[in-house]
């Protein structure tokens, strides 16, 4: 059976514009895959704690070995590799936070990157591969070629580095300029952001269309 893992990480609620992203794919992939199962987690309601000095090293010590606080950690992440595992596609809301990803994100993948369980410590092979990875970005400003701040977007670069452990390879779709309504310096850029939307609204529609109706 077809199950979606949907992640929201945004803080901004109704205002955040991943989210609203996030929320048009799931209902595209439910409209495509009717009785599909669905897995919400919302990292920026309810974000995971960071690997600390308490019960971080947990990834590195036998299980027999383990602190309560170790033990705690660990199973942790054994419930968010199983969240992916189960899954045949994984949807990532991902806005862009200080030109980078929130931190609640980095803290998930920290989780994923579990020896055993997401990859082969023996031959270092990812054991999630083979699943649908798709981040669904927002970036308040505009970062693209010849941009003023082109390069100053770590989020997306970071990304498939962080996570390649575990075999997982994600596919960005992005909008821009999210923050030209609301910020009266930059309303010039309002039909810029418009045209990013809509372009990011049509990648969402064309994912799990048949292919009669994308052509």
């Amino acid at each position: 059976m077809a199950h979606l893992l949907h992640i929201d990480s945004s803080i901004r609620g109704e205002h955040s514009v991943s989210r609203r992203l996030t929320a048009r794919a799931a209902a595209a992939w439910r409209a495509a895959h009717p009785g599909g199962m669905v897995t919400y987690r919302d990292l920026g309601k309810q974000p995971l704690p960071h690997l600390d000095e308490a019960g971080g090293l947990a990834r590195l010590t036998p299980l027999d070995q383990h602190t309560p606080a170790q033990r705690a950690s660990w199973e942790l992440s054994e419930q968010l590799v199983a969240e992916v595992q189960q899954a045949s596609t994984v949807l990532l809301g991902l806005p862009l936070y200080n030109y980078s990803a929130p931190s609640s994100v980095k803290t998930w993948v920290d989780h994923l990157i579990a020896p055993g369980i997401a990859f082969d410590p023996a031959t270092g092979a990812g054991l999630l591969g083979g699943r649908e990875f798709v981040v669904l970005m927002s970036r308040g400003g505009g970062y693209g070629p010849g941009t003023p701040r082109e390069g100053w977007d770590h989020a997306e670069p970071w990304l498939p580095h962080g996570i390649s452990q575990t075999g997982l390879e994600p596919t960005f779709i992005a909008a821009e300029l999210t923050l030209a309504p609301a910020t009266p310096a930059m309303a010039e850029l309002i039909p810029l952001h418009e045209e990013s939307l809509a372009a990011a609204e049509r990648s969402i529609d064309g994912l799990w269309a048949p292919a009669s109706a994308a052509a």
